[in-house]
């Protein structure tokens, strides 16, 4: 009888109206309990997860400027040529003994305000940020060319190329590194973009006008000031090609990886 009983207030008989629709109410809640307790425990884990992706990205990016910068100083350091997109800064500061990294910002900053000056009205005011990456960047070039004391001239040939092969690979693994985080982009990237924005081609295309037109400069510079051509070489021409297939093996073998980790979608 007992039994029966209590199988009855399990099954919620043999009580008023009142009391079960109590007894469904306490069950009913538990289960809204649990469920809200689970999308909340979801909700933390989901803004976890974000910030881990957003430190990994900006983390990404940082490393990636700084690898870009060794890039560019070891460029100048093996004698054979320098980088195309900063060939004018390096030309400059050679001729009237300036700092290279000074130099470096100044042309950054012509370079953003051209960014402007190309796109008009469609120019976005976040492209002011590049001005102080141009000054960071600048002085880690000055750290990187204090602390790295190699000299060419001490060295032959065989060494300076495995050098300039390093600092292609560098550039390339510091520009790929930056560019797929969708970030502020460094002004020489950014420059590249807008001419590409304007021409109405793709960035290669425009990357490889962009860097013939800064070899162009930089070689009339020279000959106007000092009646010699100034860091351009065999190793200008090797950065032209090199550091694009650098930066194509990188995104080839790490670009999914690197997205993925930071929480972002590929383009289609």
């Amino acid at each position: 009888m007992k039994h029966r009983t209590s199988d009855s207030l399990q099954a919620g008989e043999g009580l008023s109206p009142a009391h079960s629709s109590c007894l469904r109410a306490g069950g009913k809640a538990k289960l809204c309990g649990k469920f809200f307790a689970k999308l909340s425990f979801k909700k933390a884990d989901k803004k976890a997860d974000k910030k881990a992706e957003s430190i990994n990205r900006w983390c990404c990016y940082t490393l990636g400027m700084v690898i870009l910068a060794l890039g560019l100083t070891l460029n100048t350091k093996t004698g054979l040529g320098v980088s195309p997109i900063v060939s004018v800064a390096y030309c400059v500061s050679q001729i009237l003994d300036m700092n290279f990294g000074d130099m470096t910002f100044v042309l950054y900053a012509l370079f953003v305000a051209a960014q402007f000056a190309i796109r008009g009205r469609k120019s976005h005011l976040y492209d002011l940020l590049q001005f102080p990456l141009s000054l960071v960047f600048s002085r880690v070039l000055n750290l990187f060319d204090a602390f790295i004391p190699y000299n060419s001239a001490n060295h032959g040939f065989l060494a300076n190329f495995l050098l300039l092969i390093l600092a292609i690979l560098c550039t390339g693994v510091g520009v790929s590194m930056t560019v797929n985080m969708r970030l502020v982009p460094n002004p020489g990237d950014g420059i590249v973009a807008a001419v590409a924005e304007k021409m109405g081609r793709d960035q290669g295309f425009a990357k490889n006008i962009f860097d013939v037109g800064c070899v162009t400069v930089t070689c009339i510079i020279g000959l106007a000031c000092r009646g010699e051509v100034i860091g351009i070489g065999i190793g200008t021409l090797a950065a032209m090609v090199g550091v694009g297939r650098s930066i194509a093996l990188v995104n080839h073998f790490f670009k999914t990886r690197m997205c993925r980790a930071a929480g972002l979608e590929q383009p289609a």
